[in-house]
């Protein structure tokens, strides 16, 4: 990205920011400040949602924001403002040296040490994150109604929506502190979804689809997310409760990234040196199936979380996360690391495109496969509530999916709560599948727990 962002759809280029973050820096360091980082950033984009046939709202949004840190030895400051008046930048950096002068010292506050900065050539790694859309309100519409028309015509039980809608975002930035480093670049983020409604009366079931990319030419047809929707509608009519019982859980594949995100969690440094966690000093210990590795990527192209180097400017590097169940290291800022006496990895801002697998996968087990190998048991397609105690592990979610005898769905199951502890679920993986699903920045199957309490009539 370069000076010609504003045929872009931006209002500023990369050398209006580049200037804005130089004299930043340059007022900190004149009021005193030991050490500084700024970053400035600006986004845009379109909103359009649909329901039942007409247009509901058209939703355009731009913001901009320059935020500061300045240090006065270990006193750390902050100030933001959407202002990028020379007035307005000189005030903003003033407000974060006040906060410094009169915050209490922290030992763990700093900016990154030299040698983990990114250089400039690692900085300006391309990963191909930037894909404009030239999209205005009308094509935006168009395509949400295709996608929402193609649910209705999926089945005539298909009798409501909730909508549909598409959305193309886009935004830029540039960072830079006073130990030198300098970055920033270009990213988009677009998607089309929908929520049908399937039945009548007490009877009805809602579901949604959606498709994100960062390529609007990559994402999925409004057709195809259209009919999928609709179809994940229709597959819930007549769900019954199940009784209580404690059998295999089979983990849809949308869901078991969040088996993944619980684990990033519980290995995330805030959660570390807060003693919040119940995987505690685990790095070289096993806390998964000794059949599973996590790997990592920052440097996927068009990837969800790639990124050259991370929120504090740190390089970011690929790495094997887990390794045969076994810690092999932490998700680290600058700040948490010095907490734990350990060193930044890169994680300012989270983890970076994680891949989860099992090295007994074989390339022929999809959903079908699965299904088999979970015999009898819940297949689960829904979570609902926030019951994850990351202190104990302990879990409790509701939940929704799919009965299964003999290896084959007999009926959809509804109303009914799922519970374990994350701690003996993590070590008793049983399979994943190779049915993999990319949410957000977690790839992983569908995911097989051997056994877990299910609460039903």
């Amino acid at each position: 990205m370069s000076g010609s962002t504003r045929s872009q759809g931006f209002a500023f280029n990369r050398e209006q920011f580049q200037q804005i973050i130089e004299d930043t820096l340059a007022i900190a360091a004149k009021l005193g400040a030991s050490d500084a980082g700024a970053e400035v950033s600006e986004g845009a984009g379109l909103s359009v949602s649909v329901r039942k046939g007409e247009i509901e709202n058209v939703e355009r949004n731009r913001d901009k924001s320059l935020g500061v840190t300045v240090y006065v030895g270990q006193r750390r400051g902050n100030a933001s403002t959407s202002d990028f008046s020379a007035a307005a930048i000189e005030q903003t950096a003033r407000a974060a040296f006040d906060i410094a002068r009169f915050t209490a010292e922290d030992p763990a506050a700093g900016l990154p040490d030299v040698e983990d900065l990114a250089t400039a050539e690692e900085a300006a790694r391309d990963l191909d994150l930037f894909h404009p859309w030239s999209l205005d309100a009308e094509g935006a519409a168009a395509l949400a109604l295709r996608c929402e028309d193609a649910a209705f015509a999926t089945d005539r039980r298909i009798t409501n929506s909730e909508g549909a809608a598409t959305s193309a975002q886009q935004s830029h930035f540039w960072a830079g502190n006073s130990r030198g480093f300098r970055g920033g670049y270009a990213s988009s983020r677009h998607s089309i979804s929908v929520a049908p409604i399937a039945g009548k009366g007490a009877a009805m079931e809602r579901d949604a689809w959606y498709s994100s990319m960062r390529d609007a030419m990559a994402l999925s047809s409004p057709e195809a997310v259209g009919r999928y929707a609709a179809e994940r509608a229709l597959s819930r009519l007549k769900g019954r409760k199940v009784p209580t019982c404690e059998v295999p859980v089979l983990f849809e594949n949308t869901l078991a990234a969040g088996m993944l995100g619980a684990l990033v969690q519980a290995t995330s440094g805030g959660a570390l040196y807060r003693r919040a966690t119940f995987l505690l000093d685990s790095v070289g210990q096993r806390v998964m199936a000794d059949h599973i590795d996590v790997d990592e990527d920052p440097f996927v192209l068009q990837g969800k979380a790639s990124a050259p180097f991370d929120d504090e400017g740190v390089r970011t590097r690929k790495r094997r996360a887990l390794d045969a169940g076994v810690v092999q290291g932490y998700y680290l800022s600058t700040y948490s690391a010095r907490k734990l006496g350990l060193r930044t990895t890169g994680h300012a801002g989270g983890s970076q495109n994680l891949v989860l697998r099992s090295r007994l996968t074989q390339p022929g087990d999809h959903l079908e496969q699965m299904l088999r190998k979970l015999g009898r048991g819940l297949f689960v397609t829904e979570l609902m509530g926030q019951g994850v105690n990351y202190v104990t592990g302990d879990y409790s979610r509701g939940a929704a999916g799919f009965w299964v005898e003999g290896g084959r769905i007999v009926h959809p199951v509804h109303e009914v709560t799922i519970a374990g502890n994350l701690r003996e679920m993590f070590q008793h993986i049983a399979a994943v599948g190779a049915d993999v699903y990319t949410a957000g920045g977690k790839t992983v199957g569908s995911m097989l727990i051997e056994r877990m309490k299910v609460a039903g009539s």
